[in-house]
């Protein structure tokens, strides 16, 4: 928790103290709520279940919103996962609530800011920029960026890490199994190990930002040249554990390219799909942030990508298995469907599973991405699908129940429900299946975006994805 001035308040053991008694007391009104059950009927009981549902993702969400550090973060990761025994609108309503938890945070005042530069970089400020903007322009969970200009006149983007973020992150790490009931009741589908080692390990890879820095400057060479993704260069020799030193980029925000005309935005909305997706099949890596601060349409037509925290390096044998499970359903190879998910982990005994239910469970969940023909998204049509995917209302409900959601599949479960969402806000219109299936199966370009991406990627030496089953990953919900 922050206080006034922008630090992080509480020792470890009152931060502790704080999820400890969230998670009892939750757990006791759950415990009350199944003991009242039993004197009400089916219907009632499930009533009052949902209703306890409800109140245990609301008191998690105002909770972690109150929390820097490793509880925000993983209010931020359970915004893409979902919920039962609750209605669309609500369901939807917490969802939205926990990824606005990122834009909640308060900036620190700059004397907190020229302590971290300092520390980390020897000397004063003044020895490392000629100016230097006190007030920052961006806020997140773990630092908050201010704009710079070295002597030379190169303007720069300077993040600095919250004073105390470290520390804090520790103690809530220690702390993350006692979300483990709660997350259960609320997301029984949920591997909630797998999950929360996933967020230990890739929460603290985020807050060494030399590490984050090593990701961008690996994108940012592999992308040099892109015909319409582009990566600011770090500054290695002004960056630090706690400071990382980008090249500063001017562009129209997110918002602003939302008002745009619908061609502009399609064009917008593909770049932004083929970036992660192409990333993912490329350069084996994951990219869980595409939130929508982080990219800036700049005037030469390229998108600027921002941020490169929360990443995974996949193994090229589970890229190849999401693979292949995708292009199982492209051909509606239902038993290739059911094969496949046994073999990455989602289902545990594929004979407890119908082949074909499988099959449309993952149809209905994604028909964007495997669906030929122009769709034009919009914020409805996600409501729509996430219905579907993990609705009570779902006809697929029981067995999703029964499902996981493998560790190394969750940043790439994380990146594609955020970019549908990011989609449909935008309301960009494609063939999203036929673009998908280029990075599935290797089809053809479809479009000229698409082929000015090949023609990059062939100068490079890696040419189109191979088929199903030898490359890389494509998108599923579980």
């Amino acid at each position: 928790m922050a206080d006034g001035r922008g630090r992080l308040s509480g020792s470890r053991a009152q931060r502790g103290a704080r999820l400890s008694g969230l998670a009892a007391g939750q757990s006791a009104r759950w415990a009350l709520t199944r003991l009242s059950n039993l004197a009400r009927d089916d219907d009632a009981g499930q009533d009052a279940s949902d209703h306890r549902n409800l109140a245990i993702a609301e008191a998690l969400v105002d909770q972690l919103g109150e929390m820097k550090g490793a509880a925000m973060k993983l209010g931020q990761v359970l915004s893409t996962i979902e919920f039962v025994g609750m209605s669309e609108a609500d369901s939807q309503r917490i969802r939205t609530k926990l990824a606005e938890l990122q834009a909640k945070t308060p900036p620190m005042e700059f004397r907190h800011v020229r302590k971290v530069i300092e520390e980390d970089l020897g000397g004063r400020v003044s020895d490392h920029f000629a100016e230097f903007e006190e007030e920052a322009f961006a806020a997140a969970s773990i630092g908050q960026v201010h704009r710079a200009r070295t002597d030379d006149g190169r303007e720069l983007a300077v993040k600095v890490q919250y004073p105390g973020i470290a520390e804090a992150v520790e103690a809530d790490l220690r702390n993350l199994n006692l979300f483990v009931p709660l997350i259960k009741r609320i997301a029984p589908g949920i591997d909630t190990k797998s999950l929360l080692a996933e967020v230990r390990d890739r929460i603290s890879e985020e807050l060494d930002y030399e590490l984050e820095a090593q990701s961008q400057r690996t994108i940012q060479r592999a992308l040099r040249g892109h015909p319409f993704a582009f990566v600011p260069r770090v500054e290695t020799a002004l960056s630090s554990r706690r400071v990382l030193v980008s090249e500063y980029v001017e562009g129209r925000t997110f918002g602003q390219a939302r008002e745009l005309g619908e061609e502009e935005r399609n064009r917008f909305g593909e770049i932004l799909f083929r970036f992660f997706f192409s990333t993912l099949t490329h350069l084996s890596v994951a990219l869980g942030d595409p939130h929508p601060g982080n990219y800036l349409l700049m005037d030469d037509g390229r998108v600027c990508f921002l941020d490169f925290g929360l990443v995974r390096h996949v193994d090229q044998e589970h890229l190849a298995g999401e693979r292949a499970l995708a292009d199982a359903v492209f051909q509606r190879d239902a038993e290739g469907v059911r094969r496949t998910m046994a073999a990455l982990g989602y289902i545990a005994d594929p004979d407890e599973f119908n082949a074909q239910r499988l099959l449309e469970q993952l149809l209905g969940a994604a028909e964007w991405l495997f669906e030929p023909g122009f769709r034009r998204l919009s914020p409805q049509y996600v409501r729509e699908l996430i219905e579907r995917g993990g609705s009570p209302r779902s006809p697929y409900f029981e067995q999703m129940r029964r499902q996981s959601l493998p560790a190394a599949s969750l940043l790439m479960r994380r990146m594609e429900g955020l970019l549908l969402s990011v989609l449909g806000d935008l309301r960009a219109g494609a063939d999203w299946g036929a673009i998908s299936r280029e990075y599935v199966a290797g089809a053809r370009p479809s479009t000229p975006l698409g082929k000015e991406e090949a023609a990059f990627w062939e100068s490079r030496g890696a040419g189109a994805p191979r088929p199903a089953g030898a490359g890389s990953a494509q998108v599923l919900e579980p």
